[in-house]
C-alpha cells in the first residue's frame, strides 16, 4: 500500500541552505503553503517541507522522539565538531543536561556585566566616530561585538591572556570572512589546541566561585555516571557556542539597526522607552523587563530575518501529519523564514510591525507560528541569553544614537547556513 503523501512539485529536488534553494522555495511555498512532498535527486528518501504550526508542534514537541537530526548538518559538523547542534540521541541528551545550568537566569545575570562592559567600550568608540560624522559598517561592528561577548562569557579574563599571547584575537577569523567553507573549518578547528590549553590551565587552578561558561562546563557532572565532560566533548561544545552564539546575535543586531533606520516611527517609540527606563547609563540584567518594546522590535526582526532560516529532521518511526503519512527515513525540512511569513498566521507578513509581539497578540496566535529558536527539547539553549544581549545593546546605544542607512547597494539576503545580508550595511551615526 502506497503512503498517502501531500501534493508537491513534479520536479525532483534536494533541499539545501543555498540561495538557489531559497529562491525555489519561495515559488513552491506560494503554491503549497502548509506542506508539500519532494522526490529527491541524490538522496534516497522522500522529503517533506512542513510549514504549518500544528504539524511543527507534532514534529518538534509532541512526538519529537519519532524524529532525529536531519540532513545538512554534515557541513556544520566540519566547523563545530560533535557539539549539541550536531549531536543526537543519548549523547546529545547527556551533553544538553550538562550544559543547561550555564544558561540559567542567575548565570546570565552575572554574565550581563561582561555584556555591559563591552557595550560601554563600543559606546566610547561610536561617540568619537559620531563627532567625525563617520560612516560605520554596522555589519562588522555587530559581528565583532557579538564575538567578543561570547568569548568573554566563555573565558572571562582568560581572554586577556589569549589576546596578549597571540597579539590579536585568534577567533576573529570568524568575523574576517563571511564564507563558511572547508577552508574556514580547517582554520577554525586548528584553534582547538588553544581551547585545550585554556581548559587545562583552568582545571589546574580551578576557582569554583568564578562564573563563566567554561567554569560551569568543567564542574558539570553527568547525572547518571557522575563523570565530567572529556576535553574533546568540552572543546566541541565551546566551538559550537563561539560560532552559534556570535553569528546568530550579530545577524540579528545587524538587521535591527537596519530596520530602525527604515522605520523612524518604530525608532522613536524605542527611543522613548529607553529614555524613560530607570537605569542611569546602561541597562543591567535587572532592567531588561523595563524594555518590552525593545524586545518586541528584536522579535519582529527575528520573525522577518530568522538567523537559521531552514533546518531539518529525519523520521525514525512511521508517523502521521494530519491525513498524511510520514514513512521512516523521510527528510523533514522546516523553515522559520517561510513559517514567519505564512499569511494565515501573520497578516501583512512582509510589513515590519513590532506590535505583533504585544502580549495579547502573542496569546491569540499559534505558539509554533514563531520559531526563530526552534521548539521543544532541541530549542536553542541560548535564546534567553541572546535576548538579554540585544536588550542591553539597544538599551544603551539607542539612548545616544540614531543611524541613517547609506544606500550604497541594494539590501539583499544571503540565505546560506545563516540568513545574512549579502553586502555589509553602512550607517551614518548621529548623536541624539
Amino acid at each position: 500500500m502506497h503512503p498517502h503523501l501531500p501534493p508537491g512539485p513534479d520536479t525532483p529536488y534536494d533541499l539545501n541552505t543555498t540561495a538557489e534553494c531559497f529562491s525555489q522555495l519561495q515559488t513552491w511555498v506560494e503554491a503549497y503553503p502548509d506542506i508539500f512532498a519532494l522526490t529527491p535527486v541524490k538522496r534516497k528518501d522522500m522529503s517533506l517541507f512542513v510549514n504549518q504550526p500544528e504539524y511543527l508542534k507534532h514534529i518538534l514537541i509532541s512526538n519529537h522522539e519519532a524524529y532525529q537530526k536531519g540532513v545538512g548538518f554534515e557541513r556544520v559538523k566540519m566547523l563545530l565538531g560533535n557539539g549539541i547542534i550536531t549531536s543526537d540521541g543519548p549523547f546529545w541528551r547527556k551533553q544538553r543536561r550538562m550544559i543547561q545550568p550555564a544558561f540559567g537566569k542567575d548565570v546570565i545575570a552575572s554574565l550581563t556585566e561582561q555584556i555591559k562592559q563591552l557595550n560601554l567600550k563600543l559606546l566610547e568608540q561610536w561617540h568619537d566616530l559620531a563627532k567625525q560624522n563617520a560612516i560605520i559598517n554596522i555589519t562588522d561592528a555587530t559581528n565583532e561585538l557579538a564575538l567578543n561577548i561570547i568569548l568573554r562569557s566563555l573565558f572571562s579574563e582568560d581572554m586577556d591572556t589569549v589576546l596578549k599571547e597571540a597579539g590579536h584575537n585568534p577567533f576573529a577569523i570568524l568575523t574576517d570572512s563571511s564564507s563558511r567553507d572547508l577552508k574556514l573549518a580547517v582554520k577554525f578547528r586548528a584553534l582547538t589546541h588553544l581551547i585545550a590549553d585554556l581548559i587545562k590551565k583552568r582545571r589546574d587552578n580551578l576557582d569554583p566561585e568564578r562564573i563563566d561558561f567554561l567554569n560551569i562546563f568543567i564542574q558539570a557532572r553527568d547525572k547518571d555516571s557522575g563523570e565530567p565532560m572529556t576535553d574533546k566533548e568540552m572543546i566541541d561544545e565551546i566551538m559550537t557556542l563561539i560560532v552559534a552564539g556570535s553569528e546568530t546575535s550579530a545577524t540579528t543586531m545587524n538587521w535591527v539597526w537596519y530596520c530602525l533606520s527604515q522605520h523612524p516611527e518604530v525608532a522613536a517609540k524605542l527611543h522613548h522607552e529607553v529614555d524613560q527606563a530607570s537605569y542611569d547609563l546602561i541597562p543591567g540584567f535587572e532592567h531588561v523587563e523595563e524594555l518590552p518594546y525593545t524586545r518586541q522590535v528584536v522579535e519582529e526582526v527575528l520573525r522577518l530575518y530568522p538567523p537559521v532560516w531552514m533546518y531539518s529532521r529525519k523520521a525514525i518511526k512511521q508517523d502521521k501529519l494530519g491525513e498524511y503519512d510520514v514513512m521512516p527515513g523521510t527528510d523533514i525540512f522546516i523553515s522559520p523564514y517561510f513559517m514567519h511569513r505564512h499569511a494565515d498566521f501573520w497578516p501583512q507578513p512582509d510589513k515590519f510591525d513590532p506590535a505583533r509581539f504585544e502580549t495579547e497578540a502573542v496569546k491569540q496566535r499559534h505558539r509554533n507560528a514563531f520559531i526563530p529558536f526552534s521548539a521543544g527539547p532541541r530549542r536553542c539553549i541560548g535564546d534567553f541569553f541572546a535576548m538579554v544581549e540585544a536588550q542591553v545593546h539597544f538599551g544603551l546605544m539607542c539612548r545616544h544614537f540614531t543611524m541613517s542607512h547609506i544606500d550604497d547597494h541594494p539590501i539583499e539576503l544571503a540565505p546560506e547556513v545563516n540568513l545574512r545580508t549579502k553586502h555589509p550595511i553602512n550607517m551614518r551615526l548621529h548623536t541624539r
